[in-house]
């Protein structure tokens, strides 16, 4: 574990503030059961310190996606850039559970919940980050989820259905243990997700 410097704590605090900002501005109903997990973004205590995080060869796409990100999300992509050195990005499978290909392309941080810079034991909210033209294969975790693309269109198919197309701006909801997967083309992927509910310190399980 490494001391968060001021400044970087500074940082950390205006990514916190921009992506509270940018979730209390969209109206949707998807939304509430989310914040009444989370009614206090600012009251959350903030961890002292957070594990360094991987050199993870995927982060190599974040300035583009920060580059390419649209107008609603654009703070968020910026501030997340600024501060992502220390958000401890990590990766959910090993070398022996998913291909060279994918994990080289994929990566994500928890910025609030009970791994992340923020403490919640309540909700769980941070960025995941995929390279183009990337396969993340089906998989499911115990913890709702709600996504929100930032950059990058995507693919996303839910319960083995047909694979779909989701701009940034579109909210994207898994029910506990509902298996998703999702595919990018020729651009990166930057998506925050909520989790809410049972299973918040369980990583994501791929199916077999």
């Amino acid at each position: 574990m490494t001391t968060i410097p001021i400044d970087t704590a500074i940082e950390l605090d205006a990514l916190a503030s921009e992506t509270h900002r940018l979730l209390s501005s969209m109206a949707d109903q998807q939304l509430a059961p989310y914040c009444a997990d989370w009614t206090d973004w600012a009251a959350a205590s903030t961890r002292a310190s957070v594990p360094p995080s991987a050199s993870l060869p995927v982060l190599h796409w974040l300035s583009q996606a920060a580059r390419d990100a649209p107008a609603f999300s654009r703070a968020v992509c910026a501030r997340l850039r600024a501060a992502s050195t220390a958000l401890g990005w990590q990766q959910s499978y090993t070398a022996a559970e998913a291909a060279p290909a994918f994990l080289d392309r994929y990566g994500w941080c928890e910025l609030v919940g009970p791994r992340g810079v923020r403490i919640s034991g309540h909700l769980a909210c941070g960025f995941l980050l995929l390279g183009p033209q990337t396969d993340y294969p089906s998989h499911r975790h115990e913890a709702e989820e709600l996504y929100l693309p930032l950059s990058g269109t995507a693919q996303w198919c839910q319960s083995g259905g047909r694979w779909q197309s989701r701009a940034p701006g579109t909210l994207i909801h898994h029910a506990s243990f509902e298996p998703h997967a999702m595919r990018t083309g020729a651009v990166p992927l930057l998506a925050l997700y909520l989790w809410r509910g049972s299973g918040l310190k369980n990583h994501a399980r791929l199916d077999r």
